[in-house]
């Protein structure tokens, strides 16, 4: 099971909420956390186990959440660094 230590998570929120903010992740594992942060703050709800147990204090009602146009932004930056590194998560 993989857990983030609040620390750790709490800068990663940060970091995931501003669209200005260069991808800087460590791993692919980061990458993947940053990007699903900015979902689950909009309500997605996830279907993978490992997405269900890090987001389980989030509430879900949507499977199609409405991103901002900085969210968006900031989801595509984070997915094309996730490509360019060839990571695969989840």
């Amino acid at each position: 099971m993989i857990k983030f230590k609040p620390a750790l998570a709490l800068g990663i929120s940060i970091l995931a909420t501003s669209a200005a903010a260069p991808v800087m992740a460590q791993s692919c594992m980061d990458l993947w956390y940053q990007r699903n942060l900015i979902y689950a703050q909009n309500g997605y709800c996830f279907s993978t186990s490992l997405g269900k147990r890090q987001f389980a204090e989030y509430k879900c009602w949507t499977k199609n959440p409405d991103l901002t146009q900085q969210e968006q932004k900031r989801v595509d930056s984070i997915r094309a660094e996730e490509r360019r590194r060839g990571c695969k998560v989840n």
